[in-house]
């Protein structure tokens, strides 16, 4: 039996990243995955010729050159610009806030006007707190943007993604919401962003080309207590209160499910992305795949279109974790189960599951890179 430098358990960026780095060092890794797929949660599904991102809408985004050149060194990224609409009881407003929104909203034309507005209602709210702190996301969001932005467009949205009401949830979720006064669609700051040409599946199996890979494996069945027969070093990406037994209690998670259905029609909604932000809708929004990567005229050259409803949910075994849940009671055993983590010296836990911490796919590849020694 082989044997190798690195176990690498999950085959996402982070795994995926590592993987090919050591390569790169000279080193044999063993990937493998509980999934019937390599590439974890960017992994994509070729439906009807469009690339549907399987469990969720995954656009990358970064300011940092290096993860960018990185990243178009293994396959060439398209200029997908993320550009999401809002829609509220069947009227449309550009995301994020801007002088768009702003005039759908009020039909106000210039920058000041729509400052005029926002400090009126942000000044309402300040007046009903009366001197105090605001207690809870409902009254922090409305001292930030006012009420009919909140009422509109935050309030049923955010209900139901964390299936609470927005008065019993902690004002710290929104510390801030960023208001821009020019006419910019552009949801994300960052200097780069994109697709990769011919979907995710292009990245993952060119950083994991000519590494040995092993899909539908359970990591605690096959390989939990005797790991160090196969490799020198473990790279866990999966669950770390799980890894350690759930020692000190179960981390919570929020979850979504899709549902994916094919249209027969080229072109469902216009747009990749279109938030439902009013209780009218059960689901928090419709992505519509192909308009990540056909543009204009395009779209039209393929007859269908595949869409998928994102459902928001409390997690339950057997549930795909996606969020971490960073309320209080979570971080302070989060921070436990870091400083069992830190008593493994050949075990690296890393990625959102193994750090229990929410990260977009750049900085996954940026820690991987910043790794010395692999």
């Amino acid at each position: 039996m082989n044997h190798f430098d690195y176990l690498i358990v999950g085959s996402g960026l982070y795994g995926a990243t590592f993987a090919y780095r050591a390569a790169k060092a000279g080193k044999k890794s063993l990937v493998i995955d509980k999934r019937p797929h390599l590439g974890g949660n960017v992994y994509c599904e070729n439906i009807e010729g469009i690339n549907v991102h399987k469990y969720g809408a995954h656009i990358f985004h970064t300011s940092n050159k290096r993860v960018w050149d990185f990243v178009n060194s293994i396959v060439e990224f398209n200029r997908y610009t993320n550009s999401p609409v809002a829609n509220y009881k069947g009227k449309l407003y550009n995301l994020p806030f801007n002088m768009n929104t702003f005039y759908q909203m009020w039909g106000v034309t210039t920058p000041a006007e729509a400052l005029a507005k926002i400090e009126e209602q942000k000044a309402d709210a300040l007046a009903a707190l009366n001197g105090r702190e605001p207690a809870n996301l409902e009254e922090q969001a409305l001292t930030l943007v006012g009420k009919d932005i909140f009422e509109k467009l935050i309030k049923e949205y955010t209900e139901k993604q964390w299936g609470r009401k927005c008065t019993d949830l902690p004002a710290f979720i929104i510390k801030r919401l960023p208001v821009r006064l020019t006419f910019d669609n552009n949801y994300f700051n960052d200097k780069y962003q994109g697709i990769p040409i011919g979907g995710y599946n292009k990245l993952i199996d060119g950083m994991l080309q000519g590494i040995e890979t092993r899909t539908s494996v359970d990591f605690f069945k096959e390989y939990k207590d005797n790991w160090r027969n196969t490799a020198d070093k473990l790279v866990f990406t999966g669950a770390i209160d799980e890894f350690f037994d759930y020692r000190f209690g179960k981390l919570d998670w929020r979850t979504v499910s899709f549902k994916t259905r094919i249209e027969d029609t080229p072109n469902f909604q216009g747009n990749a992305v279109v938030n439902y932000t009013s209780h009218d809708q059960p689901y928090t929004r419709i992505i519509e795949h192909k308009h990540f990567e056909m543009f204009g005229n395009d779209v039209y050259a393929c007859p269908k279109t595949v869409v998928s409803e994102e459902y928001s949910t409390e997690y339950k075994e057997g549930m795909e974790p996606y969020y971490p849940v960073n309320d209080e009671r979570n971080n302070k055993l989060a921070e436990e189960y870091r400083k069992l983590a830190e008593k493994e010296p050949d075990i690296i836990f890393g990625g959102r599951l193994g750090q229990y911490k929410y990260f977009d796919m750049a900085p996954v590849i940026e820690q991987v890179l910043n790794i010395e020694n692999i």
